[in-house]
């Protein structure tokens, strides 16, 4: 909540300029602006050959300038911390008491950040109504290194900061205040771009759900194509690009750009791609543009084309009532600035649906402690006045001591059944070690919690890549980068590559009984392709009979393990050998994905798991088939387009490489007449492209003691 002032400051460090905005509550309840500014720095933040000391300069100048031309005072300040250096999860919590909420919340925490938990500032809300059948909250973190090195820009400057909140959060709060009309279901999203210097961040979010992502491009990569193209500076690269549209070389500053249009779209559209997969009964309806980066002539339309979504940039804020001091020119020229910095300080004011809190509790506890102060003062008076009185009364009883053995009586029978007390006291103290007991047993669920992450690194290390395929080493450094033009001189049928769509992983106790489970796909209730398994779920798994085998105490303990499922799709033509080659022996040049899961012991060093009998077809199966547009269950492969002309009365659809554009899917062959193939019976004859592959296979766990006493009561990584 604001200050004792009522006014609240909003400060968001940007890449090239602090931006700030000063709210108050005025009559009625309304938000009232009663100042702003925007400080540029002179120099971008990233801009090559800038040492970090002369970054720390220019942001601490530009504070100096912001408390020169503004009074702060005693009204808070609420900051941002960027997307990238920050991390948000919203996850469903298994049926718990309400006020067993934030016990289960902070276990959540700690598998679902990902990294140790002492090493970060976390907080938690919870995003369902109360009393809801599924609880959902949102976790949010940042690494106390980076919150850190934000908070000491403000405090080398004098300046307390009250709050601090991620810009992802802080944009969801400006739309869900300013723009409420929006919101109108759960199957309608909108989507807020806001457009930095050095990324872009992406908020979706519905009447009820919020989803975001930072994606690593922005109005600095529109610089550096100028400057690479004209061979420029980056400042002057940077002008270039401002007064393009009035240059007389704007056609070839627009044409140096073009790449970039190209792959900001791409990079966006594979985002999207992303949500409608992971949200598939949830259309986007219309998008809201922010940032400086949405200046750039142009951009904004060639987003609405490629995302076919009415995207608007703001010249105003509906819910903002401007104060007579403010200039609404000069205000309305940094509206589109102002996204960020709109939503912390509604934070501030108690107006946003966010309100978690990053700033370290230490810091927290100053600034608590400072707001009592004064009444801390006049409790220290009123002790004084009542110590006094206190002596004056002693004085007084002593004189009356001698005459009042009765009283005397009496406080001895006080104190007799205060002591009387203090040991029923001491009986309930003593119950404590039990609550802590059963606490300390529900954290050894976080035992071997990095088994998880050591299987997806066992099965990523496995894959196609430099090490394991130098001969195409290029190929994936350039796939790595992005460079279309590099990956696409390979043809290819030649690219030795594995595009993994899903991968699920159970445990078992007993792999030799347990069977293979179907990966749910990303459409399905509480679906676990491609992601760890949340509390609810390892638990009903571990404690099925049906599904794992038996997990009760005395069931088989010899053979416990994970069963592992991997969808993907390949482009290599000879993709068994990819896969799972025959009679390579030691020639590890020529090994495959399968070849390598059989020699996990020469791979590392330290290695815990083995593949488990591989020539049993119970225990390994690995099937594949050709890519096709109509094959429905092939998700997460490629983005599906339609393409001209009918082939038996039916519209033809394609599957498209979202960064080559190359087909991946198979086609009708088509003759030099421009006719559609057939066999005798008059079907269509297809042309193979890519291959759709599912390897399942068992990995024996074979250093499982540490986790035997207790295995029965859940899961344990």
């Amino acid at each position: 909540m604001a200050s004792n002032t009522g006014a609240v400051w909003s400060i968001e460090l940007g890449n090239d300029s602090l931006k700030a905005l000063h709210l108050r509550v005025g009559a009625s309840e309304t938000v009232e602006v009663i100042g702003f500014d925007c400080i540029p720095y002179g120099k971008v933040l990233n801009a090559e050959g800038l040492k970090e000391s002369e970054k720390d300069e220019l942001i601490a100048l530009a504070l100096r300038n912001f408390l020169r031309q503004n009074a702060v005072g005693k009204d808070e300040i609420i900051i941002s911390v960027p997307s990238q250096n920050s991390f948000a999860r919203f996850v469903n919590l298994p049926p718990v008491e309400e006020k067993k909420i934030p016990q289960v919340v902070k276990l959540e925490a700690g598998m679902q950040i990902p990294f140790d938990i002492n090493e970060v500032q976390w907080d938690w809300q919870l995003m369902s109504e109360p009393g809801a059948s599924e609880a959902r909250v949102g976790i949010f973190a940042v690494k106390n290194d980076v919150l850190n090195r934000e908070i000491d820009y403000f405090s080398n400057e004098g300046l307390g900061v009250g709050m601090v909140q991620m810009t992802p959060m802080a944009l969801y709060n400006y739309a869900v205040f300013d723009r409420p009309e929006l919101l109108k279901s759960d199957k309608n999203a909108v989507m807020v771009i806001n457009i930095g210097a050095e990324n872009t961040d992406l908020v979706i979010f519905t009447k009820s759900t919020i989803w975001q992502r930072c994606m690593p491009i922005g109005g600095n990569s529109f610089t550096r194509a100028i400057a690479d193209t004209f061979k420029l500076s980056f400042s002057k690269a940077e002008k270039l690009k401002k007064t393009a549209a009035m240059s007389k070389y704007a056609r070839q500053v627009f044409q140096a750009m073009r790449p970039v249009f190209s792959d900001f779209v791409s990079e966006l559209q594979r985002s999207l791609g992303f949500y409608n997969n992971s949200n598939p009964n949830t259309k986007l309806t219309s998008a809201i543009a922010l940032g400086g980066g949405t200046k750039l002539r142009g951009l904004l339309k060639y987003i609405q084309q490629s995302i076919q979504v009415p995207v608007e940039r703001p010249d105003s804020f509906k819910n903002l009532v401007l104060s007579p001091e403010v200039s609404p020119a000069k205000f309305h020229e940094n509206v589109g600035d102002f996204g960020v910095v709109y939503g912390l300080a509604l934070q501030g004011l108690g107006f946003s649906r966010i309100q978690t809190n990053l700033l370290p509790k230490t810091i927290a506890k100053q600034i608590m402690w400072a707001a009592k102060a004064r009444f801390i003062t006049w409790a220290a008076a009123g002790l004084l006045i009542v110590s006094a009185l206190s002596i004056g009364r002693m004085v007084l009883d002593k004189m009356a001591y001698g005459a009042k053995r009765s009283v005397r009586s009496e406080i001895a029978s006080v104190i007799e059944t205060a002591e009387d007390l203090q040991r029923k006291l001491r009986t309930e103290q003593a119950r404590a070690s039990q609550s802590q007991a059963i606490i300390t047993e529900a954290e050894k669920l976080l035992e071997n919690r990095d088994l998880i992450p050591k299987i997806y690194e066992t099965i990523f290390s496995v894959l196609p890549n430099a090490q394991n395929t130098p001969q195409q080493k290029e190929l994936y450094e350039a796939f790595s980068k992005g460079d279309i033009e590099a990956v696409t001189r390979i043809p290819r049928k030649q690219r030795k590559q594995l595009f993994l769509t899903g991968i699920s992983v159970f445990y078992s106790g007993d792999i030799e009984q347990a069977g293979f489970i179907a990966p749910r796909t990303q459409t399905q209730r509480g679906a676990t392709a491609g992601r760890d398994l949340t509390i609810e779920e390892m638990t009903m798994l571990l404690r099925s009979p049906d599904s794992l085998g038996d997990m009760r105490p005395g069931a088989v303990t010899e053979n416990k393990g994970f069963i592992v499922v991997i969808t993907g799709y390949t482009p290599y033509a000879n993709f068994a050998n990819l896969l799972d080659p025959a009679g390579v022996g030691e020639d590890q040049s020529k090994w495959g994905v399968v070849t390598r899961l059989m020699n996990l012991d020469k791979i590392f060093e330290e290695n815990i798991f083995e593949l488990y009998k591989k020539t049993e077809r119970q225990h390994f199966e690995l099937e594949w088939k050709e890519v096709s547009a109509d094959d429905r269950s092939l998700a997460g492969v490629g983005v599906r387009q339609q393409t001209p002309g009918v082939v038996r009365g039916r519209e033809q659809y394609i599957l498209v490489d979202p960064l080559t554009n190359e087909i991946i899917s198979k086609v009708p062959d088509i003759d030099e007449a421009g006719r559609v193939k057939t066999d005798r019976r008059g079907n269509p004859l297809y042309q193979a492209n890519d291959h759709w592959f599912t390897l399942k296979f068992k990995l024996a766990w074979k250093d499982h003691t540490s986790v035997q006493d207790n295995i029965t009561e859940g899961p344990n990584w």
